[in-house]
């Protein structure tokens, strides 16, 4: 039995965006777009600056800015389309549009920073081409850090807010700038006390910081898209909330996979095996409902098992109720017992029967001798392990 809740699926005015959480939508709509602003400004700034200064690592950090203005478009597009509402082709949502986003803006910004270093590696090995920079140059780099440091505070104070994974990159991307400013103040300042090779050797390590940047959002990102789980503490804190449901016995397999922000979570628990079908299913659902309230999770398939099914024989060989109840009347002499209630148990490879008898009928008087016929065709039957007779009907 399975017990699974798809994610809401909106199939109404198809083509109009409306967004699965508005409040998250804004809020990255409106960081993103201070973020292009800003480094709309700096690009031009830093590159030209860098340009007119004479400064390999100013424009080198200028590359950078660029970077971030094609992710900060690039989150724009994924923001939206990822915010969509779940439909037929998309059952889970869109949520991975930012993943794919994820992918995209890292291996750019890997390769960016590879082209950079080599770059700059080049231009090292010929000393008779060192310059030395203006002192604007200076100014420039100070005035980036800190625009890039307040934009990274800024942002990540956002996606904390919203838990946008996509924006929490973002932020840290800033920061990264921000580190690589940094590097450029070291650098240009040494230029400028005379050592010349530091402007080239601050740009070569802006591209290395850049392409470690973009290798590590690159892999989170493919992690996730290959089903990567959670990590070892959250799997084992959702195992804790399962088993705490009441009615759940045990738990023998659980599945976890992330999706953005979120979680994928499928589980099998174990239940009394003689409980009615709504009991299990009740049992499911608040197993279900618990993991979604105490964890960050978008979804979660409850799978019931009467048994651990990773241990136990399989059952899947033993015939359905028609072949079964043919079998038992057969070996019993009761061409009339698929006239009385029959529930079958299969456990372990084999089936467990409960046999009830109406009180009014003549068989029912017969209860005792019917039941040890039962006891000895247990002994050497293939297919029941237990049979139970009950002398009128019972409440399930």
């Amino acid at each position: 039995m399975k017990n699974h809740t798809p994610p809401q699926q909106s199939r109404d005015n198809i083509g109009a965006f409306e967004p699965v959480h508005p409040e998250r939508f804004a809020a990255a709509q409106k960081s993103t777009w201070v973020s292009i602003v800003i480094n709309v400004l700096l690009t031009s700034v830093q590159v030209v600056g860098g340009f007119i200064s004479h400064s390999q690592a100013l424009m080198a950090d200028g590359m950078h800015s660029l970077s971030d203005l094609l992710s900060d478009v690039l989150v724009l597009y994924a923001n939206r389309h990822g915010n969509r509402h779940a439909d037929a082709d998309h059952p889970y949502g869109h949520a991975r549009i930012e993943t794919a986003a994820t992918l995209i803006l890292g291996t750019f910004l890997a390769v960016l920073g590879v082209v950079l270093l080599v770059a700059a590696a080049m231009r090292l090995q010929h000393p008779e081409t060192f310059q030395a920079v203006n002192p604007l140059a200076l100014a420039i780099a100070v005035i980036a850090l800190v625009a890039k440091e307040g934009m990274f505070r800024y942002m990540l104070a956002v996606a904390k807010r919203v838990r946008s994974q996509m924006l929490v990159a973002n932020a840290w991307h800033a920061r990264s700038d921000a580190a690589s400013s940094l590097v450029v103040i070291v650098g240009v300042a040494g230029n400028l006390l005379g050592y010349t090779f530091f402007d080239l050797l601050a740009a070569a390590v802006v591209g290395v910081m850049i392409a470690h940047m973009g290798g590590k959002l690159a892999f989170e990102a493919m992690a996730e898209l290959i089903d990567t789980g959670l990590d070892e503490e959250e799997v084992e804190a959702i195992r804790q909330t399962l088993l705490n449901t009441h009615g759940v016995r045990g738990l023998h397999e659980l599945r976890t996979r992330k999706m953005a922000d979120n979680a994928l979570v499928d589980a099998h628990i174990m239940v009394d095996p003689k409980i009615s079908v709504s009991e299990g299913h009740y049992i499911a659902e608040s197993a279900r409902h618990a993991v979604l309230k105490h964890h960050h999770v978008m979804d979660v398939m409850v799978h019931i098992d009467p048994e651990d099914d990773l241990k136990a024989k399989p059952n899947a060989h033993l015939p359905s109720r028609p072949g079964l109840l043919a079998h038992l009347a057969e070996r019993l002499g009761e061409p009339g017992l698929q006239d009385n209630r029959v529930v079958f148990h299969y456990l372990d490879g084999k089936v467990d029967a409960e046999i009830y008898l109406p009180a009014d009928q003549r068989i029912a008087a017969q209860a005792d001798e019917l039941q040890a016929r039962c006891n000895e065709l247990v002994l050497d039957d293939e297919l029941f392990r237990v049979i139970h007779v009950h002398r009128s009907h019972a409440q399930n």
